[in-house]
Protein backbone atom coordinates (compact mmCIF):
# COMPACT_ATOMS: atom_id res chain seq x y z
CA UNK A 1 0.00 0.00 0.00
CA UNK A 2 0.95 3.53 -0.75
CA UNK A 3 2.48 6.09 2.05
CA UNK A 4 -0.82 8.06 2.70
CA UNK A 5 -1.07 12.03 4.17
CA UNK A 6 -4.28 13.13 6.33
CA UNK A 7 -4.60 16.67 5.63
CA UNK A 8 -6.70 18.44 8.29
CA UNK A 9 -8.03 22.36 7.94
CA UNK A 10 -8.98 22.64 11.68
CA UNK A 11 -12.34 24.51 12.59
CA UNK A 12 -13.90 25.40 16.43
CA UNK A 13 -16.55 23.26 15.92
CA UNK A 14 -15.84 20.93 12.74
CA UNK A 15 -12.90 19.88 10.90
CA UNK A 16 -12.25 18.45 7.20
CA UNK A 17 -10.23 16.32 6.56
CA UNK A 18 -8.54 14.86 3.16
CA UNK A 19 -6.35 11.82 2.67
CA UNK A 20 -3.78 11.59 -0.66
CA UNK A 21 -1.87 8.99 -1.10
CA UNK A 22 1.60 9.17 -3.18
CA UNK A 23 0.45 9.89 -6.34
CA UNK A 24 -1.51 12.71 -4.84
CA UNK A 25 -5.04 11.21 -5.15
CA UNK A 26 -7.85 11.48 -3.06
CA UNK A 27 -8.32 8.56 -1.17
CA UNK A 28 -10.92 10.01 1.74
CA UNK A 29 -12.69 13.13 2.44
CA UNK A 30 -14.76 14.19 5.19
CA UNK A 31 -16.01 16.86 7.17
CA UNK A 32 -16.10 15.99 10.84
CA UNK A 33 -17.74 17.67 13.94
CA UNK A 34 -14.82 18.78 17.29
CA UNK A 35 -16.18 15.68 19.07
CA UNK A 36 -14.01 12.41 20.28
CA UNK A 37 -16.75 9.58 18.96
CA UNK A 38 -16.45 11.59 15.75
CA UNK A 39 -12.30 12.09 15.84
CA UNK A 40 -12.38 8.43 16.79
CA UNK A 41 -13.98 6.92 14.22
CA UNK A 42 -11.82 8.82 11.33
CA UNK A 43 -8.23 8.17 13.13
CA UNK A 44 -9.75 4.13 12.81
CA UNK A 45 -10.66 4.95 9.04
CA UNK A 46 -7.44 6.62 8.38
CA UNK A 47 -5.77 3.58 9.85
CA UNK A 48 -7.71 1.03 8.24
CA UNK A 49 -7.09 2.70 4.37
CA UNK A 50 -3.09 3.00 5.59
CA UNK A 51 -3.56 -1.21 6.41
CA UNK A 52 -0.73 -1.10 8.69
CA UNK A 53 1.64 1.55 6.45
CA UNK A 54 2.15 4.62 6.88
CA UNK A 55 -0.04 7.84 7.99
CA UNK A 56 1.32 11.45 8.41
CA UNK A 57 -1.24 13.57 9.63
CA UNK A 58 -0.72 17.59 8.89
CA UNK A 59 -2.59 19.77 10.62
CA UNK A 60 -2.94 24.11 10.42
CA UNK A 61 -3.65 24.70 14.10
CA UNK A 62 -1.37 23.64 17.14
CA UNK A 63 -4.15 24.45 19.80
CA UNK A 64 -7.81 26.15 20.37
CA UNK A 65 -10.07 24.59 18.46
CA UNK A 66 -7.73 21.89 17.18
CA UNK A 67 -6.66 20.47 20.93
CA UNK A 68 -8.45 17.55 21.10
CA UNK A 69 -7.75 16.44 17.95
CA UNK A 70 -3.84 16.66 18.29
CA UNK A 71 -4.73 14.82 21.78
CA UNK A 72 -6.08 11.94 20.23
CA UNK A 73 -3.62 11.75 17.83
CA UNK A 74 -0.66 11.56 20.10
CA UNK A 75 -2.27 9.42 22.01
CA UNK A 76 -2.82 6.96 19.17
CA UNK A 77 0.92 7.53 18.37
CA UNK A 78 0.42 9.13 14.53
CA UNK A 79 2.85 11.00 13.09
CA UNK A 80 1.71 14.79 13.33
CA UNK A 81 3.08 17.35 11.06
CA UNK A 82 2.39 21.07 11.91
CA UNK A 83 1.88 23.29 8.75
CA UNK A 84 1.26 27.26 9.56
CA UNK A 85 -2.05 28.88 8.32
CA UNK A 86 0.16 31.85 6.81
CA UNK A 87 2.22 28.63 5.13
CA UNK A 88 -1.47 27.09 3.54
CA UNK A 89 -2.60 30.48 2.43
CA UNK A 90 1.01 31.51 0.59
CA UNK A 91 0.46 27.81 -0.95
CA UNK A 92 -2.90 27.86 -2.14
CA UNK A 93 -1.69 30.53 -4.70
CA UNK A 94 0.01 27.86 -6.91
CA UNK A 95 -3.21 25.63 -7.03
CA UNK A 96 -5.62 25.46 -9.68
CA UNK A 97 -8.75 28.17 -8.98
CA UNK A 98 -9.43 31.11 -7.01
CA UNK A 99 -12.00 29.40 -5.13
CA UNK A 100 -11.42 28.88 -0.97
CA UNK A 101 -13.45 25.85 0.78
CA UNK A 102 -12.45 23.94 3.74
CA UNK A 103 -12.08 20.26 1.70
CA UNK A 104 -9.39 22.47 -0.41
CA UNK A 105 -7.52 23.69 2.28
CA UNK A 106 -7.62 20.82 3.38
CA UNK A 107 -6.42 18.92 -0.03
CA UNK A 108 -3.32 21.66 0.23
CA UNK A 109 -2.33 20.50 3.95
CA UNK A 110 -2.63 17.20 2.55
CA UNK A 111 -0.76 17.87 -0.49
CA UNK A 112 2.20 20.14 0.96
CA UNK A 113 2.81 17.29 3.48
CA UNK A 114 3.08 14.95 0.63
CA UNK A 115 5.56 17.20 -1.20
CA UNK A 116 7.83 19.27 1.35
CA UNK A 117 10.15 17.57 4.37
CA UNK A 118 10.96 20.46 5.75
CA UNK A 119 8.26 20.97 8.00
CA UNK A 120 8.31 19.78 11.93
CA UNK A 121 6.79 17.54 13.69
CA UNK A 122 4.13 18.72 16.07
CA UNK A 123 4.81 17.37 19.64
CA UNK A 124 2.73 18.34 22.90
CA UNK A 125 4.47 19.48 25.66
CA UNK A 126 5.46 18.19 29.02
CA UNK A 127 2.08 19.12 31.57
CA UNK A 128 4.16 21.54 33.41
CA UNK A 129 5.26 23.18 30.18
CA UNK A 130 0.87 23.05 29.14
CA UNK A 131 -0.20 24.78 32.49
CA UNK A 132 2.84 27.38 31.88
CA UNK A 133 1.22 28.07 28.67
CA UNK A 134 -2.14 28.70 30.18
CA UNK A 135 -0.63 31.18 33.01
CA UNK A 136 1.87 33.35 31.06
CA UNK A 137 -1.01 33.59 28.21
CA UNK A 138 -3.46 34.45 30.79
CA UNK A 139 -0.93 36.98 32.60
CA UNK A 140 -0.07 38.52 28.96
CA UNK A 141 -3.74 39.47 28.83
CA UNK A 142 -3.77 41.01 32.35
CA UNK A 143 -1.17 43.56 31.38
CA UNK A 144 -3.01 43.91 28.61
CA UNK A 145 -5.88 44.70 30.22
CA UNK A 146 -3.95 46.68 33.24
CA UNK A 147 -2.12 49.02 30.62
CA UNK A 148 -5.55 49.89 28.45
CA UNK A 149 -7.55 50.70 31.65
CA UNK A 150 -4.18 52.77 33.42
CA UNK A 151 -4.35 54.34 30.07
CA UNK A 152 -8.59 55.06 30.51
CA UNK A 153 -7.84 56.33 33.96
CA UNK A 154 -5.09 59.01 33.08
CA UNK A 155 -7.20 59.90 30.24
CA UNK A 156 -10.31 60.37 32.17
CA UNK A 157 -8.07 62.44 35.01
CA UNK A 158 -6.92 64.65 32.69
CA UNK A 159 -9.84 66.01 31.10
CA UNK A 160 -11.00 67.76 34.37
CA UNK A 161 -8.30 67.55 36.70
CA UNK A 162 -4.35 67.56 34.95
CA UNK A 163 -2.58 68.74 38.13
CA UNK A 164 -3.55 65.58 39.36
CA UNK A 165 -2.51 63.38 36.52
CA UNK A 166 0.66 64.77 36.39
CA UNK A 167 1.55 63.76 39.99
CA UNK A 168 1.95 60.51 40.23
CA UNK A 169 2.27 57.29 38.04
CA UNK A 170 -0.35 55.33 38.26
CA UNK A 171 1.63 52.19 36.91
CA UNK A 172 4.12 51.73 39.49
CA UNK A 173 1.86 53.92 42.71
CA UNK A 174 -0.32 51.56 44.20
CA UNK A 175 -0.74 54.91 47.33
CA UNK A 176 -1.74 56.78 44.55
CA UNK A 177 -4.75 54.40 43.30
CA UNK A 178 -5.34 53.99 47.10
CA UNK A 179 -5.73 58.03 47.14
CA UNK A 180 -8.41 57.81 43.88
CA UNK A 181 -10.62 55.57 45.61
CA UNK A 182 -11.48 58.15 48.16
CA UNK A 183 -10.84 61.22 46.65
CA UNK A 184 -10.41 62.44 43.37
CA UNK A 185 -11.18 66.27 42.62
CA UNK A 186 -9.64 69.25 43.95
CA UNK A 187 -12.17 70.87 46.16
CA UNK A 188 -12.40 67.46 47.99
CA UNK A 189 -8.89 67.17 48.75
CA UNK A 190 -8.55 70.87 50.16
CA UNK A 191 -11.53 70.21 52.26
CA UNK A 192 -10.05 67.54 53.97
CA UNK A 193 -6.29 68.83 54.32
CA UNK A 194 -3.00 67.54 54.91
CA UNK A 195 -3.64 66.16 58.44
CA UNK A 196 -7.26 64.22 57.70
CA UNK A 197 -5.87 63.00 54.46
CA UNK A 198 -2.45 61.00 55.73
CA UNK A 199 -4.56 59.65 58.81
CA UNK A 200 -7.15 58.13 56.03
CA UNK A 201 -4.00 56.89 53.77
CA UNK A 202 -2.81 55.42 57.03
CA UNK A 203 -5.17 53.24 57.47
CA UNK A 204 -5.27 51.65 54.77
CA UNK A 205 -1.73 50.64 54.92
CA UNK A 206 -0.32 53.42 52.41
CA UNK A 207 3.25 53.95 52.56
CA UNK A 208 4.79 57.42 52.41
CA UNK A 209 1.15 58.61 53.41
CA UNK A 210 2.82 62.13 54.13
CA UNK A 211 4.35 62.50 50.58
CA UNK A 212 1.75 61.08 48.58
CA UNK A 213 -0.68 63.49 50.68
CA UNK A 214 1.04 66.93 49.83
CA UNK A 215 1.54 65.92 46.34
CA UNK A 216 -1.96 65.87 46.14
CA UNK A 217 -3.04 68.82 48.00
CA UNK A 218 -0.11 70.27 45.58
CA UNK A 219 -1.88 69.39 42.91
CA UNK A 220 -5.53 70.60 44.33
CA UNK A 221 -3.74 73.88 45.23
CA UNK A 222 -2.96 74.54 41.51
CA UNK A 223 -6.71 74.04 39.91
CA UNK A 224 -9.87 75.90 41.72
CA UNK A 225 -12.00 75.78 38.51
CA UNK A 226 -14.92 73.64 37.99
CA UNK A 227 -14.73 72.01 34.74
CA UNK A 228 -18.18 70.52 33.17
CA UNK A 229 -18.53 66.48 33.81
CA UNK A 230 -16.14 66.80 36.72
CA UNK A 231 -18.89 64.80 39.26
CA UNK A 232 -19.42 61.78 36.55
CA UNK A 233 -15.76 61.78 35.68
CA UNK A 234 -14.70 61.65 39.27
CA UNK A 235 -17.13 58.21 39.68
CA UNK A 236 -15.33 56.74 36.49
CA UNK A 237 -11.99 57.15 37.99
CA UNK A 238 -13.10 55.42 41.42
CA UNK A 239 -14.37 52.60 39.22
CA UNK A 240 -11.19 52.49 36.54
CA UNK A 241 -9.07 52.74 40.10
CA UNK A 242 -10.59 49.90 41.68
CA UNK A 243 -10.21 47.76 38.59
CA UNK A 244 -6.30 48.44 38.28
CA UNK A 245 -6.09 47.44 41.86
CA UNK A 246 -8.03 44.08 41.05
CA UNK A 247 -5.56 43.52 38.12
CA UNK A 248 -2.57 43.90 40.25
CA UNK A 249 -3.88 41.86 42.91
CA UNK A 250 -4.34 38.48 39.91
CA UNK A 251 -0.94 39.54 38.45
CA UNK A 252 0.43 38.81 41.41
CA UNK A 253 -1.34 35.83 41.91
CA UNK A 254 -0.46 34.61 39.25
CA UNK A 255 3.05 35.39 39.50
CA UNK A 256 2.85 32.99 42.39
CA UNK A 257 1.42 30.08 40.49
CA UNK A 258 3.59 30.62 37.56
CA UNK A 259 6.78 30.18 40.16
CA UNK A 260 5.44 27.38 41.82
CA UNK A 261 4.75 25.39 38.83
CA UNK A 262 7.46 26.42 36.83
CA UNK A 263 9.77 25.24 39.47
CA UNK A 264 8.77 21.94 39.52
CA UNK A 265 9.79 21.79 36.31
CA UNK A 266 12.96 19.32 35.09
CA UNK A 267 14.71 22.06 34.09
CA UNK A 268 14.39 24.58 36.29
CA UNK A 269 17.29 25.12 38.38
CA UNK A 270 19.12 25.13 35.12
CA UNK A 271 17.52 27.75 33.25
CA UNK A 272 17.32 29.37 36.68
CA UNK A 273 21.25 29.54 37.00
CA UNK A 274 21.84 31.48 33.70
CA UNK A 275 22.11 34.48 34.76
CA UNK A 276 19.27 37.07 33.58
CA UNK A 277 16.94 33.93 33.82
CA UNK A 278 14.12 34.33 36.93
CA UNK A 279 10.79 32.34 37.16
CA UNK A 280 8.54 34.65 34.75
CA UNK A 281 11.18 34.78 32.13
CA UNK A 282 11.96 31.23 32.63
CA UNK A 283 8.15 30.42 32.40
CA UNK A 284 8.07 32.24 29.05
CA UNK A 285 10.77 30.41 27.66
CA UNK A 286 9.55 26.77 28.56
CA UNK A 287 5.99 28.26 27.47
CA UNK A 288 6.87 28.74 23.87
CA UNK A 289 9.23 25.81 23.69
CA UNK A 290 7.07 23.02 25.11
CA UNK A 291 10.03 21.83 27.22
CA UNK A 292 11.24 19.50 24.59
CA UNK A 293 14.59 21.03 23.09
CA UNK A 294 14.70 17.80 20.31
CA UNK A 295 11.86 19.17 18.50
CA UNK A 296 14.39 22.05 17.18
CA UNK A 297 17.21 19.98 16.40
CA UNK A 298 19.75 22.96 16.63
CA UNK A 299 20.49 25.91 18.39
CA UNK A 300 20.44 27.58 14.87
CA UNK A 301 16.89 26.49 14.22
CA UNK A 302 15.78 27.45 18.06
CA UNK A 303 17.68 30.64 17.02
CA UNK A 304 15.68 31.17 13.73
CA UNK A 305 11.94 30.35 15.74
CA UNK A 306 13.41 33.22 18.31
CA UNK A 307 14.09 35.61 15.68
CA UNK A 308 17.49 36.00 16.81
CA UNK A 309 18.89 34.38 13.66
CA UNK A 310 19.17 36.98 10.63
CA UNK A 311 17.59 35.83 7.23
CA UNK A 312 19.71 36.67 4.18
CA UNK A 313 18.20 38.56 1.42
CA UNK A 314 20.59 38.17 -1.79
CA UNK A 315 20.43 38.26 -5.04
CA UNK A 316 22.53 38.82 -7.99
CA UNK A 317 25.51 40.25 -7.48
CA UNK A 318 24.10 40.98 -3.83
CA UNK A 319 25.27 39.09 -0.92
CA UNK A 320 26.01 39.34 2.61
CA UNK A 321 22.55 40.87 2.63
CA UNK A 322 20.59 40.04 6.16
CA UNK A 323 17.56 41.25 7.47
CA UNK A 324 15.37 40.22 10.81
CA UNK A 325 12.87 37.66 9.86
CA UNK A 326 9.41 38.53 9.51
CA UNK A 327 8.09 35.38 10.95
CA UNK A 328 9.12 34.52 14.86
CA UNK A 329 7.83 34.08 18.09
CA UNK A 330 7.73 37.06 19.72
CA UNK A 331 7.45 35.65 23.38
CA UNK A 332 9.89 33.83 23.06
CA UNK A 333 12.39 36.22 21.42
CA UNK A 334 11.14 38.37 24.53
CA UNK A 335 11.99 35.88 26.86
CA UNK A 336 15.69 35.87 25.51
CA UNK A 337 15.84 39.91 25.45
CA UNK A 338 14.91 41.03 28.58
CA UNK A 339 17.09 38.24 30.34
CA UNK A 340 20.52 39.34 28.19
CA UNK A 341 19.01 42.80 29.22
CA UNK A 342 19.09 41.94 33.07
CA UNK A 343 22.14 39.85 32.73
CA UNK A 344 24.45 42.92 31.74
CA UNK A 345 23.67 44.32 35.07
CA UNK A 346 24.44 41.39 36.66
CA UNK A 347 26.85 38.56 35.15
CA UNK A 348 30.51 40.07 34.12
CA UNK A 349 30.79 38.15 31.11
CA UNK A 350 27.96 39.38 29.52
CA UNK A 351 28.54 42.89 30.25
CA UNK A 352 32.24 42.01 28.71
CA UNK A 353 30.43 40.38 25.55
CA UNK A 354 28.37 43.74 25.53
CA UNK A 355 30.54 46.28 25.81
CA UNK A 356 32.81 44.39 22.72
CA UNK A 357 29.79 44.73 20.51
CA UNK A 358 29.52 48.24 21.41
CA UNK A 359 33.30 49.21 21.08
CA UNK A 360 32.18 47.67 17.04
CA UNK A 361 29.88 50.35 16.54
CA UNK A 362 26.41 48.25 17.10
CA UNK A 363 23.41 50.32 18.21
CA UNK A 364 22.43 49.32 21.98
CA UNK A 365 19.67 47.30 20.67
CA UNK A 366 21.69 45.03 18.41
CA UNK A 367 24.05 44.42 21.05
CA UNK A 368 21.44 43.35 23.13
CA UNK A 369 20.33 40.65 20.24
CA UNK A 370 23.72 39.65 19.71
CA UNK A 371 24.52 38.78 23.37
CA UNK A 372 20.52 37.36 23.72
CA UNK A 373 22.09 35.37 20.38
CA UNK A 374 25.57 34.09 22.15
CA UNK A 375 23.42 33.14 25.47
CA UNK A 376 20.64 30.76 23.57
CA UNK A 377 24.09 28.92 22.60
CA UNK A 378 24.65 28.33 26.06
CA UNK A 379 21.19 27.75 27.32
CA UNK A 380 20.98 25.27 24.68
CA UNK A 381 24.32 23.38 25.41
CA UNK A 382 23.24 23.32 29.34
CA UNK A 383 19.68 21.76 28.73
CA UNK A 384 21.44 19.62 26.31
CA UNK A 385 24.08 18.38 28.56
CA UNK A 386 21.87 18.86 32.06
CA UNK A 387 24.43 20.91 33.44
CA UNK A 388 24.10 24.88 35.26
CA UNK A 389 26.32 27.85 34.28
CA UNK A 390 29.23 27.97 35.74
CA UNK A 391 30.71 31.89 35.74
CA UNK A 392 33.79 32.38 33.86
CA UNK A 393 36.11 35.18 34.67
CA UNK A 394 35.28 38.24 32.64
CA UNK A 395 38.20 38.23 31.30
CA UNK A 396 38.11 35.39 29.48
CA UNK A 397 34.58 35.51 28.48
CA UNK A 398 35.09 37.30 25.29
Amino acid sequence: MPELWAGIDAGKTHHYCVVLDSDGKRRLSRRVANDETELLALISDVAELADDDTATWAIDLNSGGAALLLALLVNHDQRLLYIPGRTVYHAAASYRGDGKTDAKDAAIIADQARMRRDLQPLRRGDGISVDLQILTGRRADLICDRTRTINRLRAQILEYFPALERAFDYSASKAALTLLTGYQTPDALRRLGQSRLETWLRNRKVRNATAVAASALEAAAAQHTTLPGQGLAADMVVRLAKAVIALNEEIAEIDTLIESRFRQHQHAETILSLPGFGPLLGAEFLASTGGDMCVFGTADRLAGVAGLAPAPRDSGRVSGNLHRPRRYDRRLLRAFYLSALASIRWCPASKTYYDRKRAEGKRHTQAVIALARRRLNVLWAMLRDNTQYRPQPAATAA
